[in-house]
């Protein structure tokens, strides 16, 4: 439980610096949970919007965020021994793209691969994952109301694309709440 301590002193100051300082005005927060492959996942994220849209129509627009986060996953039959857990900490920065309605409320849809740093090698349920260094994807549904509150479901991959075996990858469903200033 020491590096979840860690994680947790690491993750707070993060958000306390970045809300502090206007330059890197923080747009979003968010916290997921999620589960698969006899693991769980829970995460907390900054998000800062991109300047750029693309496709934008008479009613709708692709435009991004770049999303910071900090997780712990908790496995539970680590190494493929039933009972046994493992628990690590993780911290990401995934480019994301949603599609949605120009004034940024309402349905979307949205994407994202970004690289995560592990503090441990995933290995978990008979999948392994090879090396600290792993790249997320996620693609997501969701919804965000006129006062910005932002809940979706997504579908997570974790691999490292190849680079080094064994390369098993995990996959992961998360919901995710998050709060647009």
């Amino acid at each position: 439980m020491h590096m979840t301590t860690g994680l947790t002193a690491l993750i707070t100051a993060c958000v306390l610096c970045a809300a502090s300082s206007s330059a890197l005005a923080v747009d979003s927060v968010s916290a997921e949970v999620g589960t698969g492959n006899k693991s769980q996942l829970y995460r907390v994220g900054l998000q800062w919007n991109m300047e750029q849209t693309w496709m934008r129509s008479d009613k709708s627009e692709i435009w991004g965020y770049w999303d910071l986060t900090g997780a712990v996953w908790r496995g539970n039959q680590f190494e493929n021994r039933p009972g046994a857990t493992q628990t690590f900490g993780d911290i990401g920065f995934t480019p994301t793209l949603r599609w949605q309605g120009l004034n940024h409320q309402g349905v979307y849809a949205e994407a994202g691969l970004g690289p995560h740093l592990n503090s441990e090698v995933y290995d978990n349920f008979g999948r392994r994952l090879s090396g600290h260094l792993q790249f997320g994807t996620h693609l997501g549904l969701g919804f965000t109301t006129v006062s910005g509150l932002d809940l979706s479901l997504r579908v997570t991959h974790f691999s490292n694309g190849g680079i080094k075996q064994p390369n098993n990858g995990v996959n992961l469903v998360l919901a995710r709440v998050g709060y647009k200033f």
